[in-house]
């Protein structure tokens, strides 16, 4: 399907896991993707390569997400490369910390902060005159945002500010005709989550989860996906839950 040909993309976070299985997708369904990485030029490189090589059209954009000024290099860079327009951003960019409330430190709490909540806010505020009616915004929230699920205080409320951020954005982009919308996962089967390649870790994630099986990049990707394209032309304002009914 070719829902989104003609249409151009941003994927932060798009060289690995979650990003580059977003980025593929959207590739797929038509749309020139402008795959951003921080570090790992290599990874960025692959996955360019790959939607190239089934018939798309993609390029790398490095930006580092963690300093001050990180989004609003990057929004200058997409603006160098697509002009006037991006129909697509997916803020997938994340991440995580495992720590309790007493072990937690200032500076990762910055962090997580700065990459999480600060970069898709101001990624947003720089692209603002680009998005479009038609425009989709889509961010990626977790299961960590309304469920306890391990020490994850501090990265939980990231999630919880994505959540929030998308009421407060859809409404303002409503006017000009652009939705903005979450998805959330659960546990899925990337380096963030590499606990459940052991036999105790995926006894825990499943035990979370009405469906019985460990939720791979892909099954992210087709909502996010969705959330970008036409078909979902009336969702605004919502944080879809993808994490095959965990902490029903």
């Amino acid at each position: 399907m070719n829902d989104l040909a003609g249409k151009t993309a941003l994927v932060t976070g798009a060289s690995r896991g979650i990003g580059r299985a977003i980025a593929l997708a959207l590739g797929r369904a038509g749309a020139q993707v402008l795959v951003h990485y921080s570090s790992n030029e290599a990874a960025a490189d692959s996955v360019v390569a790959d939607i190239i090589g089934s018939g798309g059209h993609a390029q790398k954009i490095a930006a580092n997400l963690r300093i001050a000024d990180g989004a609003h290099t990057l929004a200058r860079r997409v603006r160098a490369v697509v002009g006037g327009r991006l129909d697509v951003l997916v803020s997938n960019a994340g991440i995580a910390s495992a720590a309790s409330i007493e072990e937690t430190t200032v500076e990762s709490f910055d962090d997580l902060f700065a990459v999480n909540v600060r970069a898709p806010y101001f990624l947003v505020q720089q692209l603002l005159p680009m998005l479009c009616k038609g425009s989709s915004v889509v961010l990626l929230s977790s299961l960590a945002a309304r469920a306890s699920v391990g020490d994850l205080t501090a990265y939980a409320a990231t999630k919880g500010a994505v959540d929030t951020l998308v009421r407060h954005f859809a409404l303002v982009l409503g006017e000009r005709g652009a939705r903005v919308n979450a998805v959330a996962p659960g546990v899925v089967a990337t380096d963030m989550s590499s606990f459940v390649t052991t036999a105790g870790g995926r006894d825990y994630a499943l035990n979370l989860q009405a469906l019985k099986r460990i939720a791979q990049p892909d099954d992210i990707a087709g909502a996010v996906t969705f959330l970008a394209s036409d078909r979902a032309s009336w969702i605004t304002g919502d944080t879809l839950r993808v994490d095959g009914g965990s902490k029903l």
